[in-house]
């Protein structure tokens, strides 16, 4: 098998696993909605650690620290760039998809998925919650974290988690809302690398 085809076959391998979580995560929505409940979580020291990772200007401090420490090398400057820029495409992105699928937030006292018909407030995102802004942004940074540091992956992957946990918690989000957004983060963030990063060698 040549490393082309490798390639392609793992990226259908993550693709079929990113379909089967968004389905499982929509028959698990019920579920997620009666008992995972903490609407206090925010109020909470760890929640509201967990809910900064998807703090767009989180990443804005953490790409300044990596710039300041490799400013000596000019070229590495992606890397900072990276670390900012994955994130808030993938903010945009979120904002974007949330106009284009209008399904609301969860309903603490129904569970429903609603709509908000296109001709109400066309531009107007509030009260949308597919796919959740907070968790994208999260995996997206993590995506990038895990490319820089790839021994540590698990720990930028498990608050991204933490951070779609508060989401769901706080009624904030559906479980399905959260996940898809996570899938999409890891996307845009890879691919944002592939194309304008990864040439570069190691920091």
């Amino acid at each position: 098998m040549t490393s082309t085809d490798s390639t392609r076959s793992r990226w259908i391998r993550l693709l079929i696993l990113a379909v089967v979580a968004v389905a499982l995560a929509h028959a698990l929505d019920g579920v997620a909605w009666r008992s995972a409940r903490l609407l206090s979580v925010n109020d909470k020291d760890w929640g509201r650690l967990l809910r900064s990772m998807g703090y767009l200007p989180t990443w804005g401090v953490i790409a300044l620290g990596f710039w300041l420490q490799q400013r000596d090398h000019p070229q590495r400057s992606r890397y900072a760039w990276a670390l900012l820029l994955g994130p808030a495409l993938s903010g945009g992105v979120a904002e974007v998809l949330k106009l284009l699928i209008r399904r609301l937030r969860p309903n603490p006292d129904v569970f429903e998925y609603a709509f908000r018909p296109f001709a109400d407030g066309p531009l107007s995102n509030r009260g949308m919650g597919m796919p959740s802004s907070h968790t994208l942004v999260a995996f997206a940074g993590a995506a990038v974290l895990a490319q820089l540091y790839p021994r540590a992956r698990w720990l930028w992957y498990t608050l991204a988690a933490g951070c779609a946990a508060t989401r769901v918690l706080a009624m904030g989000h559906f479980l399905s809302d959260t996940v898809v957004a996570a899938v999409l983060g890891v996307a845009v963030s890879t691919l944002y690398w592939l194309r304008w990063v990864e040439p570069l060698p190691a920091p």
